[in-house]
């Protein structure tokens, strides 16, 4: 072997005494807890593309109309987006140049509606006959 230690002497030492950590993506929305806190909102995850901006910061918004509540605003980025979030009590939605659709839920019921582009599209307890509360549950976009 060449060395001075006789061959089962020989120790091996390791380059690094651990592996480095991994980064996991959990797609939780950043701030959720402050949001929530100040608005009443809870985001849960999304893959970026969907933001909650102030609304009339700029154009081409979703802007989410809820009873008891000022108007939600939310900026697409990208050639598409989710988000899953819990908007309670939304009745109107206006689109924006993507083609966005929504879920929805009225207790364990799920219903979905496709919003139409720069326009208002009336959601949730504006179409129940029966005017029930209908929580935003997740949005989606695409160019």
């Amino acid at each position: 072997m060449g060395g001075s230690e006789p061959a089962d002497q020989l120790r091996v030492a390791p380059v690094a005494d651990e592996a480095p950590g991994y980064a996991v993506e959990t797609f939780s929305y950043p701030d959720a807890a402050k949001i929530l806190a100040e608005q009443g909102i809870t985001l849960k995850r999304g893959d970026g593309h969907i933001l909650l901006v102030p609304c009339g910061s700029e154009t081409d918004l979703l802007e989410v109309w809820a009873r008891d509540r000022d108007k939600v605003c939310f900026k697409v980025t990208g050639s598409s987006g989710f988000l899953s979030l819990d908007v309670p009590a939304v009745f109107a939605i206006k689109g924006n140049d993507y083609s966005t659709s929504v879920d929805m839920t009225v207790g364990t019921e799920q219903k979905s509606f496709d919003l139409l582009k720069n326009a208002w599209t009336s959601v949730g307890e504006a179409t129940d006959p029966e005017g029930r509360d209908h929580a935003l549950v997740e949005i989606t976009a695409k160019r």
